[in-house]
């Protein structure tokens, strides 16, 4: 009896377990258009998003205008947001391209290091974001993904979290002028 009881557990826990297994960027390796983010975020880019909260339920609403270059290696991604409260935002990222498709990144409200990568039409992209809400500023974790559609639209799909719990997601749409 006890031999049964563990083996249902076991079998519990690695189906639990295979349903939370999430997507891998190898997975994206021959999807095209491929995205090379040097060429990509190049120039002014515009960008339309929205927050959602757990339920799904839409928080906020903005646009961002970046203005983007690349020296060799080295990427600027200096961004505006305009929120639907009328607040604004100014995020700079720097970028390090490193082989295999692998990139790191910082910026000012950024907690350490960026860590991404490319395949194919996708990228990856894992941080920790310094996220001030009414007057707190909260640690949250960005799970990004990327997806080029065609040589001037991208979408982006980031997960928000605080010790594994999921807050919210952010959803947006890049158009590259």
């Amino acid at each position: 009896m006890k031999r049964r009881l563990l083996l249902a557990a076991a079998t519990g826990s690695a189906l639990l377990l295979g349903g939370c297994a999430s997507q891998n960027i190898d997975q994206y390796r021959t999807e095209k258009p491929e995205l090379d983010l040097q060429q990509y975020f190049n120039g002014t880019l515009d960008a339309y998003g929205v927050f959602t909260d757990r339920s799904g339920a839409v928080v906020k609403r903005f646009t961002v205008v970046m203005n983007c270059s690349w020296q060799g290696n080295e990427g600027v991604l200096d961004e505006d947001f305009t929120y639907s409260d009328g607040t604004t935002q100014k995020r700079v990222w720097r970028l390090t391209k490193l082989p295999d498709g692998k990139y790191t990144g910082t910026a000012g409200d950024v907690i350490g290091t960026a860590q991404g990568q490319a395949r194919g039409n996708a990228f990856y992209w894992t941080y920790t974001l310094s996220l001030p809400v009414d007057g707190s500023v909260y640690e949250v974790r960005f799970d990004d993904w990327m997806y080029l559609m065609t040589d001037k639209v991208m979408l982006n799909k980031a997960t928000m979290s605080k010790f594994g719990v999921k807050l919210g997601e952010v959803t947006l749409s890049f158009t590259k002028r």
